[in-house]
């Protein structure tokens, strides 16, 4: 039997879900029958909405998708504008303020707070500058990823920007492929350090070479079945087929309609492509495509370039965008971190008018939540580097600032069991004043995922924290897993978890405890991967030892019993009304 889920897309679903949501924005919130929320929630998810948590009854997330996190000169600066005048709510976040934009681990941007009125204003000011919410969520073609600085990367094998314009030019809004049994991911990356993080993609194009009349030419391998989500990760699997770059858009076409016509449409939990490859194999999925799916000969793999991959490998350069690097141009790209992806709108604003004043206009999103300001002139850097604004989105951060990742969390997802932004900016700031990792240990990832869905990429971090719950001198507190070792590179592999249901507050000087131990105990240059690697799950236990510290969590006992984690009035029945439609 087909889902709830596929029965209301059967009735609605794809183009058409625009014409209702600017219905529902005229007649007000109040408009949508109670009994048909979820669905409606469901369907508004394919134009970016995604409605917040409960206790936010009438707050929608809207999701802006950026392929290949490019942002053209001005678009940066429009979406400052629109987090300005429509992303505040009734929740004054502590340490971000009343309006910001997230930015995201798939070069997206999120602003919360969106009222349904304002939906037709906030997509008439995003799509008069070129910018779209469609397709950002729901059951299709997501926001394609890659290398962000395809084009201007002097690591490039291939440029890969053209090749992922076309594709979302081609797929997004595709009535053919509008309507998939689950979300569709794709990574298409040119680059040799591996950051378009293919492995963790539904299909990915990778760099590589194919000898063809005697001659080496460029392409892409394809592999197809990755993801993190919920306990069961895989990486994407080599289905032995390389493909000219003209040749992408067929392919992905063909694999994106495999998954349509072939995928398990009754139950959600087994609705991804990596379980089709489980049930299938490669060869299979390849056969299938090259039979029914595509109308030229498939060639086999090419020779990828997969041994010069050091993006999130832990080790070697490149590990990250993060810093300052010549563009094959001459001029300059600088990658800012972004703590945990946040950035208040005010912020936003300065940083297009520093885009604007000292590079091109340009601005790129990473999947480390970081942002790129490309196309800076030599002589332009030092008067850059100074501004004020980079002391707080610094080039050369702290390890911990570096590496930290976090999801949405319980401030607005439903699914999320703990808070994650604020938990993780003091978690950051903490080790920064009071751990030193080894001299020459330059990076060091920390992703906090709430809940097992994996927004934040966990099991790709050294260490890995999950949202979960435990009791604590008697009372429900929130916790996290711990997991370590995880990384992508040449030979990728995912955290293993080690200990349980630490409580929030402890969690830091697990930590603490675990690097004091990994200094004590490395062989010289050992990286903190390899220290993983040769040490058995009871080993790393005994080093991640909770320990309360002077680092106190405001959120520990909120465990998800509030309408915001952050309010003063923060019980269930203090919510707020849903807003008017005045």
């Amino acid at each position: 039997m087909p889902t709830d889920v596929e029965n209301w897309k059967s009735e609605v679903y794809g183009n058409e879900i625009r014409e209702h949501l600017f219905r529902f924005a005229d007649e007000g919130y109040d408009a949508i029958p109670d009994d048909e929320r979820d669905a409606w929630f469901e369907r508004f998810k394919w134009w970016g909405l995604y409605h917040q948590r409960n206790g936010q009854e009438g707050y929608f997330m809207m999701r802006i998708g950026t392929p290949n996190g490019v942002l053209d000169p001005g678009q940066l600066r429009v979406v400052g504008e629109v987090a300005k005048e429509y992303a505040t709510g009734p929740g004054t976040n502590p340490i971000f303020g009343d309006a910001y934009a997230d930015f995201t681990t798939r070069q997206s941007i999120q602003l919360h707070w969106i009222e349904l009125a304002d939906v037709p204003a906030v997509f008439e000011k995003l799509e008069a500058n070129g910018l779209s919410t469609q397709q950002a969520c729901g059951d299709s073609w997501r926001n394609i990823v890659g290398n962000p600085v395809a084009g201007k990367d002097g690591h490039e094998v291939v440029d890969a920007w053209p090749v992922i314009r076309e594709l979302n030019e081609t797929f997004k809004g595709d009535d053919d492929h509008s309507n998939l049994p689950r979300k569709w991911k794709v990574s298409v990356t040119g680059s040799a350090d591996g950051s378009g993080q293919g492995d963790i993609n539904d299909l990915a194009f990778e760099p590589a070479y194919k000898e063809l009349d005697g001659e080496d030419v460029v392409g892409f391998n394809v592999r197809v079945g990755g993801g993190l989500a919920r306990n069961e990760p895989r990486f994407a699997r080599d289905i032995d087929v390389w493909v000219r770059p003209e040749n992408v858009p067929a392919v992905a076409g063909g694999l994106s309609a495999l998954f349509r016509d072939s995928g398990d449409r009754e139950d959600r939990y087994n609705a991804r492509i990596k379980f089709l490859v489980d049930e299938w194999g490669t060869a299979r999925v390849r056969e299938t495509l090259q039979t029914e799916y595509v109308d030229f000969e498939l060639h086999t793999a090419g020779r990828d370039v997969r041994e010069e991959y050091t993006y999130n490998t832990g080790e070697g350069e490149r590990n990250d965008l993060v810093g300052v690097y010549e563009q094959q141009d001459g001029r300059y790209f600088v990658g800012l971190n972004v703590l945990v992806g946040r950035m208040g709108a005010d912020d936003v604003l300065a940083l297009a008018g520093l885009a604007d004043e000292y590079g091109s206009g340009e601005v790129r999103l990473s999947q480390r939540q970081n942002v790129i300001v490309t196309d800076v002139p030599e002589v332009d850097l030092e008067d850059f580097l100074a501004d004020p604004l980079l002391e707080h989105y610094s080039p050369d951060p702290s390890p911990f600032m570096r590496g930290s990742v976090a999801c949405t969390g319980t401030e607005f997802c439903s699914l999320s069991i703990v808070e994650t932004k604020n938990r993780q900016v003091r978690f950051a700031r903490w080790l920064k004043e009071h751990v030193d990792l080894p001299a020459d240990v330059e990076e060091f990832h920390i992703h906090l995922s709430g809940c097992t869905a994996s927004c934040a990429q966990p099991q790709i971090a050294d260490v890995s924290l999950r949202g979960m719950k435990t009791r604590k001198n008697g009372e429900a507190v929130e916790a996290l897993d711990v997991g370590l070792g995880g990384g992508l590179g040449d030979e990728p592999q995912f955290a293993r978890w080690i200990t349980q249901r630490v409580p929030a507050d402890e969690v830091p000087g697990a930590i603490a405890n675990l690097i004091e131990g990994f200094a004590a105990e490395r062989d010289e240059g050992e990286s903190f991967r390899e220290f993983v690697d040769r040490r058995d799950d009871a080993e790393l236990d005994a080093l991640v030892e909770p320990e309360e510290t002077d680092y106190e969590d405001p959120m520990l006992h909120n465990t998800k019993m509030t309408w915001y984690p952050y309010a003063e009035e923060d019980g269930l029945d203090a919510a707020p009304s849903a807003p008017s439609d005045d």
